[in-house]
């Protein structure tokens, strides 16, 4: 970036979001009031350069990072968040901000490295529950992914439709996981929680949103329940799963739901919830499953779920792995065009190798469908 006087008080609060700190938090590492701080916010008032410089230096970006105004930042009401209804309004923010981060840098990227074309089809908003199982159905059919066996990896499916996956360390747990509805998607997902099966079903959940709910305003009770519907029907289709199901006449079978777990990689509360939703077992029943996995200390974590690896994002990764190979000054001259230190984005972005490493050798960003 070249120099510029413009101070954008817009981009000073992206910086302090990614830093997840508050204006009181950051006065103190500047030695400045909460009041002034605001103010340059709200551009009420313009920093001296000393100020510039100490706010740089406080928030792990370049004096220039603040010279440019964000054409079109991230807002909360771009995003479909998989959250508890406790989390509050500065967790919510900080995610936006991320993913604020994450755009930037793959517009900058995607200049240098041919990333996969979008391929997310818009399917509407179901009108019932028999409208999601069909959402789902399409779906496996527009991604061809069959109707009959297991994905084998759901990051990769979503990564083949061009959507970028980043797993973001430090959200809180009141944050599961949130999809961004831009040109290039983009799906957000917490590291807090470590269980693969729960990290597959949030990304099925976030493609849901993607793919039934563009232009709609998400997180209340029906499009949750209908995200989650498709999310179980897009893991295991509904004629693959009334084949394989255990039925008893006495007691459900854990011996059966857990395999299942282990062939599908879906939870057994999720594979008890779908069981219930398609009338395979009555309300009774599915209530005794969810006590019997509260007494059994399973509610958090089940059995298994440390013999499943979690998956992990590849596009993203593997795109600054390919450009740092072809062309180390590739990276330091995004980061300089952006106003970014390395350390800042590795600490907000998970897995993705930023800063000078030995090089390794990685798939093709845009690499092959192989689910």
């Amino acid at each position: 970036m070249s120099s510029n006087t413009r101070f954008h008080g817009d981009r000073l609060r992206l910086a302090r979001l990614l830093s997840s700190l508050s204006l009181d938090e950051l006065g103190e590492r500047v030695a400045a009031s909460r009041q002034y701080l605001h103010q340059l916010e709200t551009e009420a008032k313009s920093p001296s350069q000393d100020m510039r410089v100490a706010l740089a230096a406080a928030l792990g970006v370049l004096p220039s990072f603040f010279s440019f105004a964000l054409t079109s930042p991230v807002r909360e009401d771009h995003c479909h968040f998989r959250r508890l209804s406790t989390a509050p309004r500065s967790l919510t923010s900080q995610a936006a901000a991320r993913g604020t981060l994450v755009e930037m840098l793959v517009e900058a990227i995607e200049e240098r490295v041919r990333l996969p074309v979008v391929d997310v089809p818009d399917l509407g908003r179901p009108d019932d529950a028999e409208g999601v199982e069909r959402a789902a159905e399409r779906a496996r059919v527009h991604w061809r992914l069959g109707d009959e066996g297991p994905i084998t990896n759901m990051t990769r499916v979503v990564e083949n439709a061009g959507v970028v996956v980043v797993h973001l360390p430090g959200i809180s747990e009141r944050i599961d996981a949130l999809s961004i509805a831009r040109r290039r998607p983009i799906i957000v997902r917490a590291t807090a929680k470590k269980a693969a099966v729960r990290l597959r079903f949030d990304i099925a959940h976030e493609c849901a949103h993607l793919v039934m709910h563009q232009g709609v305003v998400t997180g209340d009770a029906a499009t949750e329940d209908q995200a989650h519907r498709f999310a179980s029907a897009f893991l295991i289709p509904r004629g693959a799963f009334a084949k394989e199901f255990p039925r008893s006449r006495r007691a459900l079978d854990w011996y059966g739901i857990f395999g299942m777990k282990l062939r599908w990689r879906v939870s057994a509360r999720a594979i008890t919830r779908r069981a219930y939703d398609l009338g395979l077992i009555d309300a009774a029943q599915y209530r005794t499953a969810n006590v019997h996995l509260v007494k059994t200390g399973q509610s958090k974590v089940e059995r298994y779920d440390d013999e499943l690896d979690p998956e992990r994002p590849e596009l993203l990764p593997s795109a600054v792995r390919l450009l740092r190979d072809r062309d180390p000054g590739a990276l330091p001259a995004i980061l300089d065009q952006l106003g970014l230190c390395a350390q800042l984005v590795e600490q907000v972005l998970d897995q993705v190798p930023i800063g000078p490493r030995p090089s390794v050798t990685t798939k093709a960003a845009d690499h092959a469908n192989d689910d």
